[in-house]
């Protein structure tokens, strides 16, 4: 990765592009520490500070606002300017990508070309100021009502008027900021974004473990549990981050190569063909998007009863909020599961056709060994497609629900046994992060790959040559 980066340096090109990228983020970062006006920022933050044993087993944590604003680099906590984040982008570009498979007029304009990808884009950005506009409403009333963020005497149509419409334009910007990215800088705009957002938290999240580390071996524990205690409980939580990266590096390295056998044909004086190559089919074809869209669906609900003002705990709205809002529940897990398999699916569906390789192969002379060309080519190929995306979007599911799957077990030992809260504490902010290092990795191997795949296009020297 470092030799990659090295070399893509060394190209004015992909300098400049890198360097593009660079300041974007630097310009993301400072919009993210820009606090809105008439908003009490620490009283934000305070009230999203919610994973304790205790509230994590009665269901009042604040999961999901707390994983959001791991994904918004800590701006939700801050109350800044970009608090809403990419998430309104996301949810725009999995509503389009949605509607244009089901919706006749989208799907031609999807297969216009550039004209049309340029149309759903713009349609994409007035689906994201709808979306911003509905967020930034429930998050100022949540402002108001649970986190009693607004200032003294901010209590005004005027001000709300004010703190929404921040809102709406940092998320806008942030939709600006994310497709200069893309046009301008070394692509994956929205995933580079994430990147930043997540890194960011990581300072945080380590002292966080060391202040507690630190307070427990201060003071004196009760007899069943040892000093050596918080040392372990870390060095486990360390070990399996470290076998959870190496996982996603193995999965996203993996692929299935179809045999492919290419005819001998005589051009002119000259013989083409007789040579045997593959078909890579990657076992992650998707990337992180599965996981990205997954807790983006996932946390709407959630969000939105976060922001309802909800007092009566006996009331069936409680319980229907405290339901979506806890993901130390058996329901977030499945979904989870669930969601992310089927996005996976979803992505390979409108990425990679199989009948449209098959009639390439074709024309090309191209054959794979003991399948006859044509129609039987494309079956073929749908079947591999198929247990190939099945296998890496299962090994995806698996690493997303393993940390909220860990913390579900956990709350049921901590129900039989005296846990102490350091322990609850160190492994619930290793939940909060699993989805983040899965991102993190994932958008870290996808840039390489992008990287290195414009450097082969710049050496290229082409047959004039």
């Amino acid at each position: 990765m470092f030799k990659t980066l090295a070399n893509a340096w060394k190209i004015k090109d992909l300098r400049d592009k890198l360097l593009f990228t660079i300041m974007i983020i630097l310009l993301y970062r400072i919009g993210a520490a820009i606090t809105v006006p008439f908003v009490d920022a620490n009283a934000v933050a305070n009230t999203l500070q919610g994973n304790s044993l205790q509230n994590v087993l009665s269901g009042t944590s604040n999961s999901i606002l707390n994983f959001l604003n791991t994904l918004s680099g800590g701006a939700l906590a801050n109350a800044s300017l970009f608090a809403l984040g990419v998430s309104p982008y996301i949810t725009a570009s999995i509503v389009m990508q949605l509607l244009t498979v089901a919706i006749p007029p989208l799907e031609r304009l999807a297969k216009q070309g550039e004209e049309g990808k340029q149309k759903i884009n713009v349609i994409t950005r007035y689906v994201t100021v709808a979306i911003s506009l509905v967020t930034a409403i429930g998050y100022y009333f949540y402002i108001r009502y649970q986190a009693t963020g607004l200032v003294a005497g901010a209590d005004t149509w005027y001000i709300a008027i004010v703190i929404i419409a921040c809102y709406c334009a940092g998320s806008s910007l942030v939709m600006w900021l994310a497709e200069k990215i893309n046009d301008k800088g070394i692509g994956n705009g929205i995933s580079i974004i994430l990147f930043a957002n997540i890194v960011s938290r990581f300072p945080a999240i380590v002292v966080y473990i060391v202040t507690v580390f630190r307070t427990v071996t201060t003071q004196d524990i009760n007899d069943q549990y040892s000093e050596i205690i918080p040392t372990i409980i870390i060095v486990l939580s360390l070990i399996a981050m470290l076998a959870m990266i190496w996982f996603i590096v193995f999965i996203s390295d993996s692929e299935r190569r179809i045999p492919v056998q290419y005819a001998k044909k005589v051009v002119g004086r000259k013989m083409y063909g007789g040579r045997n190559t593959n078909l890579p089919i990657k076992l992650n074809m998707t990337g992180v998007m599965p996981i990205i869209f997954a807790n983006s669906i996932l946390s709407l609900p959630g969000m939105i009863f976060g922001f309802i003002n909800v007092e009566d705990q006996e009331s069936f709205l409680y319980s229907v909020k405290v339901f979506f809002t806890n993901t130390a529940s058996w329901f977030f897990v499945l979904m989870t599961f669930i969601l992310i398999l089927a996005f996976a699916y979803f992505y390979v569906a409108i990425s990679f056709n199989p009948t449209e390789v098959a009639g390439n192969l074709q024309q090309n002379g191209g054959s794979i060994p003991g399948i006859r060309p044509g129609k039987p080519t494309s079956t073929f190929i749908k079947k591999v497609l198929s247990k190939v995306t099945f296998m890496g979007a299962l090994a995806l599911s698996v690493i997303a629900v393993l940390p909220p799957l860990i913390q579900l077990i956990l709350g049921y030992v901590a129900e039989w046994t005296a846990m102490p809260e350091f322990a609850f504490s160190v492994v619930t902010d290793f939940v909060h992060s699993g989805s983040s290092v899965i991102i993190v990795v994932g958008v870290i191997l996808e840039t390489v790959r992008e990287i290195e795949a414009q450097m082969t296009m710049r050496h290229y020297k082409g047959f004039l040559d």
